[in-house]
């Protein structure tokens, strides 16, 4: 197969690890850099371009697409989905993801464990808010927030009326909610491919915080996952779209709870924790799966 990881850096691990994979397997890889990609958007003929070269017979991409260049690469995906190419992750999919209060109402629709979640625009509602996930201490996130930035915990009801505001103040959407007390500061993530986990990790915060984040000092380890975390984990990726996800899920007294659905989840730390190949499982997975045309939404929606 002649296969495009569409990636801004290619000496990242995750980039390389998947290059690793595709040659390992015999394929034609190549990691294109989408920000450098122009389209042309034409009746019954899409076409993309990177420079003066029109990228064509591509079999699958895989999209790594990042948090604050979402717009731009989906619409790169989109492109190649026209195009008949095949992708790891549809466009409709990875914006439903970064969509975080999106997602987070396509998952309660289908029933899917949740933190208790509220969304607010009236600064009067702010009180009501604080109420409606619990009471302090709670969690308020940016909706635009990745890898624990813009995540904060407000301790007391009067610290979280005063992020709340203070956030308002600056325009930002944010989202309140409960806080699991009970996970002691870790999370799981599940790694998603197809119908099936084929990896999971414990991230432990570090001492003094509560975001598991690998980014922010968190710990990974191997964890055994129970059959009702593996069935919420594939459900979650399934509802958004994604046939390759990070499901992140706190453990809570009344079950796991999906935090985040990640598109683009990293392959350093799963790979490092577990000692398994996961990129050639993705790889695998295009292997059995690329088929021209074969998108769901062919770039609709």
């Amino acid at each position: 197969m002649k296969i495009a990881i569409l990636s801004r850096d290619q000496t990242l691990y995750s980039t390389k690890s998947l290059v690793a994979a595709c040659k390992r397997r015999g394929h034609e890889v190549r990691v294109i850099d989408y920000l450098r990609c122009h389209m042309n958007i034409t009746s019954r003929r899409p076409t993309i371009y990177l420079g003066d070269e029109e990228l064509t017979g591509y079999d699958a991409i895989i999209p790594r697409i990042g948090a604050t260049h979402t717009f731009f690469g989906c619409a790169v995906v989109r492109q190649f989905e026209m195009m008949g190419v095949y992708p790891a992750n549809e466009s409709v999919a990875i914006s439903r993801s970064r969509d975080k209060l999106r997602s987070l109402q396509l998952l309660a629709r289908e029933g899917i464990g949740l933190p208790v979640t509220g969304f607010a625009h009236d600064p009067r509602a702010t009180s009501h808010l604080v109420n409606l996930v619990g009471g302090a201490p709670l969690v308020i996130k940016l909706l635009e927030g990745t890898q624990g930035v813009g995540v904060v915990l407000a301790e007391t009801r009067q610290a979280a009326e005063s992020v709340i505001e203070a956030f308002r103040g600056l325009n930002a959407n944010i989202l309140a909610q409960e806080f699991i007390k009970e996970a002691g500061g870790a999370d799981i993530r599940c790694f998603v491919i197809g119908d099936r986990v084929v990896a999971s990790m414990k991230r432990q915060a570090k001492e003094g915080d509560f975001r598991s984040n690998l980014h922010r000092g968190g710990v990974a380890s191997v964890v055994k996952i129970t059959p009702e975390e593996r069935a919420t984990a594939v459900r979650a990726a399934n509802v958004i779209g994604l046939n390759v996800a990070g499901v992140d899920l706190l453990r809570s007294n009344h079950g796991p709870v999906v935090m985040e659905v990640n598109s683009s989840p990293g392959l350093e730390g799963i790979e490092t924790a577990t000692g398994k190949d996961v990129a050639g499982m993705i790889i695998e997975f295009l292997e059995k799966n690329a088929v021209k045309g074969k998108t769901k939404t062919r770039g609709q929606g």
